[in-house]
This record gives structure tokens, C-alpha cells and sequence, in this order.
């Protein structure tokens, strides 16, 4: 995959895609959870869901740069 995309001229890094798609991963995960209510198992959600959007960002993020 290349660093670098293309956008109308302006060349953006690919982490800029990765974190738009891990944005809408990760909100498609907490409607889920929350149409569950699996949240009431988690001590803080809010600190679940940023947990969880590290992860998703972070395992796609080294699939690029390592």
C-alpha cells in the first residue's frame, strides 16, 4: 500500500484514510454494543470505546508503516 494517496492534487498520508475508516469501524462497533447493552459489563464505556479505536487504528496503522 502506498504512503501517500492522491486526493484531488493533494497528496495526504495514508493514516489519514486508515483513521476515517477506523472512525467508522469503530462507531459501527459501539451502535452494536450499545443496541446489546453490553455496555453495562464495562466498568467506564467511554474509555472502552477510546481503547478500542487505539486498537483498530494501531493494527491497521502497522499493516502500512512497519
Amino acid at each position: 500500500m502506498p504512503r501517500e494517496i492522491a486526493f484531488h492534487g493533494v497528496y495526504m498520508p495514508t493514516v489519514t484514510l486508515m483513521f476515517l475508516v477506523a472512525m467508522v469501524l469503530s462507531w459501527a462497533l459501539d451502535r452494536l454494543m450499545s443496541g446489546l447493552d453490553l455496555y453495562r459489563f464495562f466498568w467506564h464505556p467511554a474509555l472502552l470505546r477510546l481503547g478500542l479505536f487505539s486498537c483498530m487504528f494501531g493494527a491497521m496503522a502497522l499493516t502500512v508503516y512497519r
